[in-house]
Parts: structure tokens; C-alpha cells; sequence
């Protein structure tokens, strides 16, 4: 049923919770959430249920609320409090809000004890309140119990990295497989996870040593073509693409052909996958093979820079000095994320505009006017560009928000940012600029990375400067150079496409 009829039903008969239920469910589906929210607001204030609650502090988090959400979900939960959805989702929300939540945590845990989501926030929360090294030895236990969870090996894995203990991210994937070596499951978590890690040459290896317990190449012959291609081995790699047949081959084929030289070809790729549901993941590549073979639709693409805006917010954030102090404090990470660009520093778990902090709050606010001052500067409406194709009357809404903080010669790999609209860099400390080269730590947007593509290739390079904001589409490819000494504080974000 539409949004549009649920929203009549609901408002014809306001004491149905059911009918708001329904509703609210709609809303978050749609992004419809503003409407919604006043009705179950309404509602629960006559007839408070822990259900209705429920779904209202659901509004009130979707719409990154969580003050309101979580003292609508300690309603529920007092109303309700062996409900393990209701439980899971109040310690969900503190999490993400930036309260304490082990204990939320541990009680939705104690109602939902086989839920792998409800243990995998502990393990979060764990880390946020810097007892990472407790949620480590907890999951490793329970791993020694299942070692057929593969889902929690890729876990331990993420926080084992986080924790700077990158010598042992493999370690409980590896005892498993020592004791099962024909577990498929198995050797499949452990193929992805040097994907996450971009670890390609091991990948290889163990694609070899799965070959020798009796593994078949049906399940071989698609991880053999991504490490082939990823290492340059040509000849090898068109030999396994061209067994590869099931159709969720094409970036991994795209980026294959690209790399060994053949744009041409890789443009018949693009140009497929631009008009499938997937469009989003093409833009990057189609952003350099069109650069590359000289197509008209490159200029028409990237607008020579024009779509990329910088803006200083000095006046519009807190003080910058409390908001690096809020950001270090967030940082408990002692390492890396596997599958994230950053080289030498840490990156914030969870979403940062979702914490209640004052200093975050104004951030967000002042982040959100330049977003929308941003969009309201564009040119017109073009359809099908995969920025300017989307409508901008929406609510600015974020896919994704974080801080990294990067120490002495720490950089960002080139990337991209498929799930993302529009993509951003924020700068709240930075090195002593004097030291190291005259680029060190410049942002450099339309650059591949070297692996992917060498050679010499145009790019925007903008210097960073305390409050500072740059944003750009998400596609674009983007990196950093290395500095010498010090710290660079940055705050990033994406915005999400228009639903």
C-alpha cells in the first residue's frame, strides 16, 4: 500500500496503533518520516503502547533525533522490558548517539542470546567505551565454540585491525580451517576478507591451498579471476573472466580491462552497467575510461571542476579547539578499518551525526547549510547525470558520517564513494604546513589510484585550511598526499541520493 493511503488510514482512524505502525514502517521506507512522526507522536501521548513507542523512536532515529528516540525507547523498554526488539533497538540508539551502552547492550544479549546483530553491537560498544580488548577475547571465545560462524570471524577480523593487531586478523579463520579443511563457508569468509583488506597476493595463495584440500574450481575460478586481475596477470586473468559467467563479474572485469589497457573495451562494459540498477557503481569508472579514449561525455561528466566547491565554515562551527577535543576522545581505535582508505591514523565507528554532543550537533547544522547552499549553487536539473539528474528539494539526509585522524605520514588511498551523493572533506587540525613537501597532506580529487591506473592524469588539488569544507560528487575519485609530522583531523560525510 502507498504511503499516501496509509497516511489516510492512519489519520482517519488515530487510535489504531496498528494503522501507525504501518504507517511509520512506510515512512522510513520512503523517507516520509516528518509526516509520520507527529501522528505516532499524538498517539502515543493518549494511548502510550510499547509497540507504538517503538516505532516512534524508529521516526526519531531514522530522522538522527536520538535524544528524542532514545527517551521514546526507555518508554518502550519500561513498558516492555522482555521485548528483545525493543531492547536491541534502545542500545542500537545510545550506541549510535554516543552514550555509554554496554549494558544495553548486555540485556539484549540476555533476550536475544543467538542474535548475531545484538552481539556484534556489544562488541561496538564494547569498543567505543575502550574495552575493545575484553570484546576481542569474548568473540574469540564464542568463535572457539562455533568456529562455523563466519560471520563472527569477519568481526574479529574488523575489531582485531581496529585494535592495531593486523598479525593476527586471519588467526581464528585459519584454526577453523586447520579442523575443517573442506568447510567451504570457510575458505569463502577467508577469500573475502582479503578482498576487504586488498591483501590480493594472499588471496592467491589461498585460492591455491583451498585448490589442494579438494576445493572446486566453481567456487574457485571467481575469486582466481579478481586476484589475477587485481595483479596485473593478464593473460591469466582473460582466461578466468571468461569463465566467470554469472553476471557479477562486470567491475571486477571493468577495473581488469582498464588496468591492462584495453578503455575501449571497458566502454561497452560502462555503458551496460549505466543502465542497469547498479548505475551508481559505473560512474567512477566510466569518470576515467571516457577521460582515457578522449569521449565527448567526459566534459560532460565532470564540468572542468565546476562541481567541486569549497567553503570556509570557521564561523558557522564550535569552537574548533572543543571540536577537535570531542573528536580525539571519540577515536579508541588503535588501528585500521580492513576495507576503508585510510593509510597510518583511525576512523570513527558508527555515525558521527548521530551523537548527542553539542559540539557534533553544531557541527551537523553547520555541515548541513553548506549542503544545502551547495546544492542550491549547481546548474539546473540534467536528467540522467548522476549528479545534477537528481531532484534537490529533499531534506538533506546523510548516508554515512565519520572523523579520521591521521598521524605522522598518514594519507588516504584514492577512492571512491559508491553508496554516497555527494562526498566531503572538513578540516579541524591541521600539521605544521612549513614541514615536509609542498603538497604534503593535500586533498587531490580525479586521480586514480596507481594500481588501478599509473601514469599522469589532471586532478584537483586543494590545500587544506582549518574549517574548511570541500564538496564534491561521490564518484569522483579522491585521495590524499602523505606529511611528514603531526596530525590531520579531518571530518567527512556523504550525502545520500534523493529516494
Amino acid at each position: 500500500m502507498s504511503f499516501d493511503r496509509l497516511l489516510a488510514e492512519a489519520k482517519a482512524r488515530p487510535g489504531d496503533h496498528h494503522a501507525l505502525e504501518r504507517l511509520a514502517s512506510q515512512a522510513i521506507e520512503s523517507g516520509e518520516e516528518e509526516i509520520a512522526l507527529p501522528l505516532l507522536d499524538a498517539a502515543s501521548k493518549e494511548d502510550p503502547g510499547a509497540r507504538l513507542l517503538q516505532w516512534k523512536a524508529l521516526l526519531e532515529r531514522s530522522l538522527d533525533r536520538h535524544e528524542e528516540a532514545l527517551k521514546s525507547f526507555e518508554a518502550a523498554a519500561a513498558l516492555a522490558p522482555s521485548d528483545p526488539g525493543i531492547a536491541h533497538g534502545y542500545a542500537r540508539t545510545a550506541l549510535e548517539a554516543g552514550v555509554p551502552a554496554e549494558q544495553l547492550h548486555e540485556h539484549a544479549l540476555k533476550l536475544a542470546p543467538q542474535d548475531g546483530q545484538v552481539l556484534a553491537g556489544l562488541v561496538a560498544a564494547r569498543l567505543a567505551a575502550g574495552h575493545g580488548d575484553q570484546a576481542e577475547k569474548e568473540l574469540a571465545g564464542i568463535l572457539a565454540r562455533h568456529p562455523g560462524w563466519t560471520d563472527g570471524h569477519i568481526q574479529l577480523a574488523q575489531l582485531r585491525s581496529m585494535l592495531g593487531k593486523s598479525e593476527s586478523v586471519t588467526e581464528s579463520l585459519e584454526t577453523a580451517l586447520a579442523a575443517a579443511p573442506n568447510g567451504q563457508d570457510l575458505w569463502l569468509a577467508l577469500f573475502n576478507l582479503q578482498i576487504k583488506r586488498e591483501r590480493f597476493a594472499d588471496l592467491d595463495a589461498a585460492i591455491e591451498r583451498a585448490r589442494s584440500h579438494g576445493i572446486g574450481d566453481e567456487l574457485l575460478v571467481p575469486y582466481a579471476a579478481v586476484a589475477a586481475g587485481e595483479l596485473g596477470k593478464t593473460a591469466e586473468a582473460d582466461h578466468l573472466f571468461a569463465q566467470w559467467k554469472d553476471g557479477s563479474d562486470r567491475i571486477w572485469r571493468l577495473r581488469h580491462l582498464l588496468r591492462s589497457g584495453r578503455a575501449e573495451e571497458a566502454i561497452l562494459l560502462i555503458d551496460a552497467g549505466l543502465s542497469s540498477e547498479g548505475a551508481h557503481e559505473f560512474w567512477p569508472y566510466a569518470a576515467l575510461a571516457w577521460r582515457l579514449t578522449g569521449d565527448a561525455r567526459s566534459t560532460w561528466l565532470e564540468r572542468d571542476g565546476e562541481l567541486i566547491h569549497v567553503y570556509d565554515l570557521t564561523s558557522a562551527l564550535p569552537p574548533q579547539d572543543a571540536l577537535a577535543a570531542t573528536l580525539r576522545r571519540i577515536h579508541v581505535a588503535r588501528g585500521e578499518f580492513l576495507d576503508q582508505s585510510v593509510r597510518g591514523g583511525t576512523q570513527t565507528d558508527g555515525p558521527l551525526f548521530s551523537r548527542i554532543e553539542p559540539e557534533i550537533r553544531a557541527l551537523r547544522n553547520a555541515v548541513s547549510d553548506a549542503v544545502r547552499h551547495y546544492l542550491s549553487n549547481l546548474p539546473p536539473i540534467e536528467p540522467g547525470h548522476p549528479l545534477l539528474g537528481h531532484r534537490r528539494d529533499r531534506p538533506v539526509r546523510f548516508a554515512g558520517s565519520w572523523s579520521v585522524r591521521l598521524r605522522d605520514a598518514g594519507f588516504h588511498t584514492s577512492h571512491v564513494h559508491p553508496q554516497g551523493w555527494i562526498s566531503s572533506a572538513l578540516y579541524v587540525a591541521l600539521p605544521d604546513a612549513s614541514v615536509g613537501e609542498p603538497h604534503a597532506g593535500w586533498l587531490s580529487i580525479g586521480k586514480p589510484p596507481p594500481e588501478l591506473l599509473s601514469g599522469a592524469f589532471d586532478a584537483c588539488e586543494i590545500e587544506p585550511l582549518p574549517g574548511g569544507l570541500v564538496l564534491f560528487p561521490s564518484w569522483m575519485w579522491h585521495g590524499t598526499a602523505p606529511f611528514q609530522h603531526g596530525e590531520r583531523l579531518t571530518v567527512a560525510f556523504d550525502i545520500a541520493r534523493p529516494r
